[in-house]
């Protein structure tokens, strides 16, 4: 699996609306996508940085991944993307070198990208996602 970049850090937020204007501040730009993955029970919104995107994750059930999250160990980044070409074949070749997998198979994310995760087991504590735009 080669990653060609980075594609976005995700970070945990009890509040989207309030925690715009702190990162609109830091980034010094503004939001140019807000969106509900309802399948994950998450509301998104998007910053770009260079060609990396900053995306917050503000939880929309009380049983949703983020708000478990939160619970546990507060806002902060919840985890690192990387865009790969051909999501199958990279969760494939990782899974035969041995990493454990969380999603077996591409699900539709955020922005329609297709995405899998990795399991912080195999990835030194560190949630990893992978995105693909097919």
């Amino acid at each position: 699996m080669t990653p060609t970049h980075i594609e976005h850090i995700g970070i945990a937020v009890k509040n989207i609306q309030e925690s715009l204007p702190i990162f609109e501040r830091l980034l010094g730009t503004t939001c140019y996508a807000v969106e509900e993955v309802a399948e994950q029970k998450v509301k998104t919104a998007f910053f770009k940085v260079g060609q990396t995107k900053i995306e917050l994750l503000e939880p929309t059930a009380p049983e949703s991944p983020i708000a478990k999250f939160i619970e546990k160990k507060g806002e902060g980044i919840h985890h690192l993307a990387f865009a790969v070409p051909d999501l199958p074949a990279s969760l494939a070749e990782l899974r035969n070198a041995g990493t454990q997998l969380i999603d077996a198979r591409p699900r539709a994310g955020a922005e329609g990208l297709q995405i899998a995760f990795l399991h912080p087991k195999s990835t030194n504590s560190v949630l990893v996602e992978l995105c693909s735009a097919h």
